[in-house]
């Protein structure tokens, strides 16, 4: 296990990918956890339309997650996940700029859905492919602990500077910077298997 762990903390594209799910947990919980406030204080007092958003998200996540791994079989996985990311960060910079009404919340939610835990299998799929599969869900809990330290930050920042600001512009936009920056940085990940040396049989 040590030299496991050592082995994927060396290694540059395990790195990288610890980076990029930190951001994935910041958005989703985020947002999670903070869309019903937001719309609230725009004017969208209904909690159905909350409610409503939230179940979309759960829905669509369903097939986003599916045909995300399904296309990782095919695709690069670290192109997928860097679209997924730039592809967060347009869709809530549109959302946040365009009328507020419960129709556009509702086509918002669908989209971020649809890229919500898609990130999921095409990370799983890359630390496999490079380590294999003996270690993969030790790594891949390495690899979500940093998931969750990001959803953490999400949601206090997100409380935290709606005290001192009473609003959540500024969070809104360091969301987007997170989403450009996880696009950039899975963009030179190497999906390709590492080669370990065989054991001496002398």
């Amino acid at each position: 296990l040590t030299e496991a762990i050592q082995e994927a903390f060396s290694h540059r594209s395990f790195r990288l990918l610890i980076c990029g799910y930190f951001v994935c947990g910041f958005q989703v919980v985020f947002i999670g956890v903070h869309l019903p406030a937001y719309l609230k204080d725009a004017g969208l007092a209904d909690p159905n339309i909350a409610v409503m958003a939230l179940a979309l998200i759960g829905l669509f996540n369903i097939f986003g997650s599916f045909y995300a791994g399904k296309l990782g079989g095919t695709v690069p996985k670290r192109y997928l996940l860097s679209g997924i990311y730039f592809a967060r960060a347009v869709f809530i910079l549109i959302f946040i700029l365009a009328p507020l009404s419960a129709f556009s919340v509702y086509v918002f939610a669908a989209f971020m859905g649809l890229l919500w835990l898609s990130t999921v299998p095409l990370t799983n799929g890359v630390i496999a492919g490079i380590f294999g599969v003996r270690h993969l869900s030790m790594l891949s809990g390495f690899v979500f602990f940093s998931h969750q330290l990001g959803s953490f930050l999400g949601v206090w920042l997100g409380g935290y500077l709606y005290t001192l600001e009473g609003n959540y512009n500024t969070v809104w936009l360091i969301t987007i910077g997170l989403g450009i920056f996880a696009g950039c940085i899975n963009l030179p990940i190497d999906e390709e298997p590492i080669t370990r040396q065989a054991p001496s049989l002398a």
